[in-house]
């Protein structure tokens, strides 16, 4: 079977590149086998599952980031992706190289992903949007001027690859408080319909919520998707530019669980599948001085901060987990709370374990990252640290969203592009 190339931009450690290939394991909860069955190729261990790869495959990454780099091609290699595939440099430079000299960015590609930097548009951050105060290589800005290459107009340069690269699908992603961010994700859109002189037909924005999708998570992101006009069926064409989305062409996954968040009764069905809670989640997980994995033995040593604020709560062990966000030490969640703190998990606090924050792999689980998916290792010549490890998860698209999103438009692809 031919694959379709994927180019994956702001790649991160490969959340969104894990989900857009497939072929990694799974927790069987995850998986609503009263829809999805044939996404499975066979059980892996008790309680998982190996998901079946996908059409598409990643064939050029980027990210500014050299703790990415290390992460992602350590995993990656493993798959059989070579190490130069993942360019450790700016989008903006890799744009201004390219049109001097026409030969950084891959021919044929099918597909360009990227989620652009979030921080500036996060609920959880300062929401300078477009006037971001960062450059796009991360450094601070000594102009008080905003432009097109500081870091929250970096979308701007994901569509100078799009209109370069002119792929048939464009996928971006981003957080959820980009949409009540003014006008911006009208903005976002307006922009990306522009690439190629009116060369894409963008579908309205969607906010997917991960717990929906067998994530044991509330996390929340929105997705915008493009279409290449001279590649769609005139049909389909016609139809998504008349009516809009309908549901034999809407590129946006169905949910398959119920709302972990809201437990929204208009999806209690037979069809859906409980959500998944970190009960589940993380289960087989040994305590830290009890595991060989370096990325469950290491956890943030913050002390409780005793007032009521982000990390500084106890995750629940029947509910779907927090959003895990891209900081470290004191604002990461506590595994569990002493008893003096108000901690509630009694099972194992009578069993004398003592109170800690989620370590980096119970996080990786929370995003449903793979358990050999290596976070922190230290290597002489590439290392990443346990701060570095929590910040690389937290930035990452849930593989298994990102699974969602892939196969759903592996599933209508023929039935949209001629």
């Amino acid at each position: 079977m031919k694959k379709k190339k994927v180019v994956s931009l702001f790649s991160g450690c490969g959340g969104m590149d894990l989900g857009i290939e497939g072929n990694f394991e799974i927790l069987k909860e995850s998986i609503n086998t009263n829809i999805n069955s044939d996404w499975v190729s066979g059980e892996t261990r008790p309680g998982w599952l190996r998901l079946k790869p996908t059409t598409f495959e990643i064939i050029f990454a980027n990210d500014i980031w050299r703790a990415a780099f290390f992460a992602w091609s350590k995993y990656f290699q493993k798959k059989g992706s070579p190490e130069d595939l993942f360019h450790v440099t700016s989008i903006v430079d890799l744009v201004k190289l390219h049109k001097k000299t026409r030969n950084v960015f891959p021919d044929g590609v099918d597909v360009v992903i990227g989620g652009f930097p979030c921080n500036d548009f996060s609920v959880s951050g300062k929401r300078l949007g477009f006037n971001s105060h960062k450059s796009h290589s991360g450094n601070i800005l000594t102009n008080d001027e905003p432009t097109e290459e500081n870091r929250g107009q970096l979308y701007i340069w994901m569509r100078e690859v799009i209109n370069v690269i002119q792929p048939k699908l464009f996928i971006a992603e981003n957080v959820k408080g980009l949409v009540s961010l003014g006008e911006s994700k009208k903005i976002i859109e307006n922009d990306f319909r522009k690439v190629a002189n009116d060369g894409y037909l963008v579908v309205d924005a969607k906010v997917l919520h991960a717990s929906e999708y067998g994530v044991p998570q509330r996390r929340e992101r929105v997705f915008f998707i493009g279409l290449k006009k001279s590649c769609v069926r005139k049909s389909v064409l016609k139809s998504l530019s008349e009516n809009g989305l309908n549901v034999d062409y809407d590129p946006y996954p169905k949910p398959t669980h119920v709302n972990g968040v809201t437990k929204n009764l208009m999806f209690n069905n037979e069809f859906l599948a409980p959500p998944v809670i970190l009960r589940q989640a993380f289960k087989g997980l040994h305590e830290p001085a009890e595991s060989h994995d370096l990325s469950q033995r290491l956890y943030s040593k913050a002390i409780w901060f005793g007032r009521h604020c982000q990390g500084q709560t106890e995750i629940n062990l029947d509910g779907v987990g927090p959003t895990i966000r891209a900081e470290h030490h004191g604002n990461i969640e506590f595994r569990r709370l002493s008893k003096a703190h108000g901690g509630k998990i009694h099972e194992e606090l009578n069993r004398g374990l003592s109170e800690r924050r989620l370590t980096v792999r119970e996080c990786a689980r929370i995003q449903t990252f793979p358990d050999d998916y290596e976070f922190v290792f230290k290597n002489p010549d590439k290392h990443v640290s346990a701060s570095e490890a929590y910040k690389l998860i937290g930035n990452a698209v849930p593989p298994f969203l990102g699974y969602h999103v892939a196969k759903r438009i592996e599933n209508i692809w023929d039935s949209i592009f001629k």
